[in-house]
């Protein structure tokens, strides 16, 4: 479908022309900039996985490494169970796995940077969700008139002009999508990956978007895919027919805006990005369970993915908690605040674990880690000096409602709400969207 252009008739007021430019497997891409020789192999970029360490989380997997059961966010150790470690190119002739590289953030900032610079060249109007994805308003730059030969448009054009420009300039790829709207340019840039380009014309957004798995409609995660389930709706084409007041009576708020983006209906335009108040990464597992140690290695990996997040975007936190699902659906927050702010990831990992043991008999569905109360200046990180004594002080009563600012408890409840795998980042009352199919967060990265 690489280049598919769905036909439509522009309506009056829907001009905008909306990008979604979605880096492939970014932090790999990055890695085979440096090693050519890694291009097609199975290709692991993650930490933990060296003699002598205990613990650790995969950051993103190649399409090839996925293919063997490894994800982005997973424990690095089940990585290996899946996929051996290749040690060195000598001993790779005849064995079945994989090449493990170590995370390198500096670098692939490098190149995000680089990425960064042809977006913004090729747009007045640019919002950057993460180190490897961004929104493009090109309206001024393009249009949804017909070419020539009537099967194409100048958007696909000049989307096909963004996208191979990266790929010249920088050398990595990208899967763009082109749409009237936020949303579905989101859906559109996921649907042929990798290197992919699909255009959604405004006439055509629901013929486009009707046949999809209901998850597919962005903002849709795993479990609200599950309770759309249960009322029989199973593709964005069900929820576009269904009744808006039996969804609004299920999920509040965000059962008007799943029906309204589920009929191609987005008026949010794009802006700059602003500064998140929180960040956040949740993971379900595939069933609940009541395992101790796989409980503790999913938060392990989270806190990693986390703090690695605050420390990429320059943002130290004064709030640490966790999010915790359990059957059927029941959701705990637990959270403890610093005396000042820290930028320190043994000290998620630390609070996030200890937390944690408040459930370590129950039997959990989904865990989430966050930090908030974030702090962008470049302020002396808080002494811990009689830390653990604030700590104590500053534990939630039993409903977990600890935070109090205003700003803080909406935050909390922004978070609450959301239950896509992938969504992190508040921004400004609005949660950005990430990648974007379960199991497959990483830290940034969303391949």
């Amino acid at each position: 479908m690489n280049g598919e252009t769905l036909p439509g008739t522009t309506d009056a007021g829907e001009r905008r022309v909306v990008l979604h430019v979605d880096m492939d497997c970014f932090y790999a891409s990055c890695e085979r900039l440096r090693e050519p020789g890694l291009v097609g192999r199975p290709l692991v970029v993650g930490m933990g996985y060296d003699a002598g360490e205990t613990h650790g989380a995969v950051a993103t997997a190649s399409y090839e490494a996925r293919e063997y059961g490894v994800e982005s966010a997973q424990p690095i150790s089940q990585a290996l169970d899946n996929l051996p470690r290749i040690e060195d190119e000598d001993s790779a002739d005849g064995v079945e796995g994989g090449y493990y590289r170590p995370v390198d953030l500096d670098f692939y900032k490098e190149v995000s940077t680089q990425v960064k610079e042809v977006l913004h060249d090729c747009a007045d109007v640019v919002r950057e969700v993460s180190i490897d994805e961004a929104y493009l308003d090109v309206t001024d730059r393009t249009s949804w008139q017909a070419v020539a030969d009537g099967e194409r448009t100048l958007a696909e054009g000049y989307a096909r002009h963004v996208r191979e420009r990266i790929d010249r300039e920088v050398g990595v790829t990208a899967s763009v999508g082109v749409a009237p709207n936020m949303s579905t340019a989101k859906v559109a840039s996921d649907h042929d990956k990798p290197d992919g380009l699909v255009v959604v014309e405004p006439g055509a957004v629901q013929e486009f978007l009707a046949p999809l798995p209901v998850e597919a409609v962005h903002g849709v995660g795993p479990v609200t895919a599950r309770e759309l389930g249960e009322l029989g709706i199973e593709t964005a084409g069900d929820l576009a027919t269904a009744d808006p007041t039996v969804l609004q009576n299920r999920f509040g708020g965000r059962g008007r805006e799943m029906y309204d983006r589920a009929r191609g209906h987005d008026d949010r335009e794009v802006t700059p990005t602003g500064r998140p108040k929180s960040l956040s990464r949740e993971s379900a597992f595939t069933e609940a369970t009541d395992e101790a140690e796989a409980k503790r290695e999913k938060v392990r990996a989270l806190a990693v993915d986390v703090a690695d997040r605050a420390r990429q975007r320059g943002a130290m936190y004064r709030t640490i908690g966790i999010k915790v699902v359990t059957p059927p659906f029941d959701v705990n927050t637990r959270a403890r605040s610093l005396p000042g702010p820290v930028d320190d990831s043994d000290l998620v990992e630390s609070v996030a674990l200890d937390l944690l043991t408040e459930f370590a008999d129950s039997e959990v569905r989904k865990l989430g880690v966050r930090v908030s109360n974030l702090s962008f200046a470049a302020e002396e990180q808080a002494r811990l000096d009689g830390w653990e004594g604030s700590a104590e002080a500053a534990r939630p009563d039993e409903s977990g409602q600890r935070p109090t600012d205003e700003t803080e408890t909406n935050d909390l409840r922004r978070w609450l709400d959301a239950d896509d795998d992938e969504r992190d980042d508040s921004v400004s009352g609005e949660s950005p969207p990430g990648r974007h199919r379960s199991g497959q967060a990483s830290l940034g990265d969303f391949g």
